[in-house]
């Protein structure tokens, strides 16, 4: 596997060149810094740009090309890592050298139509395409609620900052939506079109002076200036002195409990390597302090588990209770994080939890997806090549686990309250 980066005027080409795939995998990433006033608007662009252009106005003939492609996909994402609002545009196909014909040439030039020749006539987007793409983010923006877990969460992350960007709702908002019309989102499509920061990965058995020379071409519509990026990696202003607990009444069965824990001063290291691992020990496994002690041994959980967010700079814990065990389950994960500090836990568990982190990275390669994003971030948050990682979690001691832990502080609890219909 072969990796080249180059700097082609406004944006970033990066070429992952191996013959492990019969595809080639096109990523296009466009980003800028998070607001929370553009993340509907910018859920609309993505989601419509992939719905119909000028030359295929209808999804219907934008499906019939893609399969006249031999059956190219694809797709469209909106997301944020850290500091960023990322809008994503992938497309896969058969590599050329299975099939007659220019097919690297034609699958590009349909992208590039998609991208930069949208279905906008008169400085508005089309309307039927609109109409459409809205009933779609409102109905995804109304179901967070039917996702309990996922709306505990985030109501955590607000109750604990509700002007970071951890706690914007990332589906958007019906009040913004309601804001979007034809014409504002050409407006904003011309502002992401003209700067946003862009980044081009190609994967798969490619030429690449070749790629270099069809990038430079197909894209020329990108005219962006590039910026000094600013940090990915959030830095909370909002620090915590004190847990504090919120809670929310339902009429639903299972209660939902979500906790917020900040993160001080916490080295590259400890962050990229350790962390990860005390994650996995506390909660992020089957075999984990939490769902050993909360879940098997207590009852309390139907559900438990930890997750680390290395550009959020954040560990939440997420369980589904009973409410009259709440009280039980915040001081059983206490007492879980207080064994941490104090390497209450088996050599067998670090050991057990670095195994299945360099397994994990050992199967890194089997899929193009996999591998385009271990290259996004090792750009994105200087992550380390794989032999390093290996490497490096390998050092990992329990002693470095025990002091990360003391600088990790439980700051938030939530509880969305299940109550019964007829209670």
């Amino acid at each position: 596997m072969v990796y080249q980066k180059y700097e082609v005027g406004p944006y970033n080409l990066h070429i992952i060149k191996t013959d492990k795939f019969k595809t080639v995998t096109i990523n296009v990433n466009f980003r800028r810094l998070v607001v929370k006033e553009e993340i509907t608007i910018r859920n609309f662009l993505s989601e419509i740009l992939t719905q119909s252009s000028l030359k295929y106005p209808s999804n219907r003939l934008l499906k019939i090309k893609a399969q006249e492609l031999y059956g190219l996909n694809l797709s469209s994402n909106c997301f944020r890592t850290g500091n960023y609002n990322f809008l994503s545009f992938s497309l896969t196909m058969l590599n050329e050298k299975y099939v007659k014909g220019s097919l690297l040439t034609k699958s590009l030039d349909f992208l590039t139509e998609i991208l930069f020749i949208p279905n906008i006539i008169i400085k508005q987007f089309d309307e039927n395409s609109f109409k459409i793409i809205k009933n779609i983010l409102e109905a995804s923006i109304k179901s967070l609620k039917d996702n309990k877990d996922q709306y505990a969460r985030l109501r955590m992350l607000e109750a604990m900052d509700d002007n970071s960007p951890t706690a914007y709702n990332m589906r958007g908002y019906l009040a913004d939506l309601d804001k979007i019309t034809p014409s504002n989102l050409c407006s904003y499509y011309q502002s992401v079109i003209k700067s946003d920061l862009v980044d081009i990965f190609v994967l798969g058995d490619v030429d690449i002076d070749e790629i270099k020379t069809h990038v430079k071409h197909y894209f020329k519509s990108i005219n962006t200036i590039k910026r000094n990026p600013g940090p990915v990696v959030i830095q909370h202003q909002k620090i915590n002195r004190y847990l504090r607990t919120k809670v929310e009444t339902e009429a639903i069965n299972q209660s939902n409990l979500s906790i917020g824990c900040q993160l001080n001063n916490v080295t590259k290291f400890e962050s990229k390597y350790v962390m990860p691992l005390y994650n996995d020990i506390l909660g992020g496994s089957g075999t984990s302090l939490l769902f050993n002690s909360v879940r098997e041994k207590e009852s309390l959980a139907y559900y438990i588990g930890s997750r680390y967010n290395e550009a959020d700079n954040l560990l939440t814990i997420s369980s589904g209770i009973n409410s009259d065990n709440f009280k039980k389950a915040v001081k059983l994960i206490k007492v879980e994080m207080d064994n941490l500090k104090k390497g209450d836990f088996t050599d067998e568990a670090l050991n057990n939890t670095k195994m299945r982190r360099l397994s994990a990275l050992k199967y890194a390669n089997d899929f193009p997806s996999s591998i385009i994003d271990r290259y996004f971030y090792i750009n994105l948050l200087d992550d380390d090549n794989i032999e390093e990682q290996k490497k490096q979690f390998s050092l990992v001691t329990k002693d470095d686990i025990k002091r990360l832990s003391k600088k990790i502080k439980m700051a938030q609890v939530f509880l969305l309250e299940g109550r019964k219909n007829d209670e």
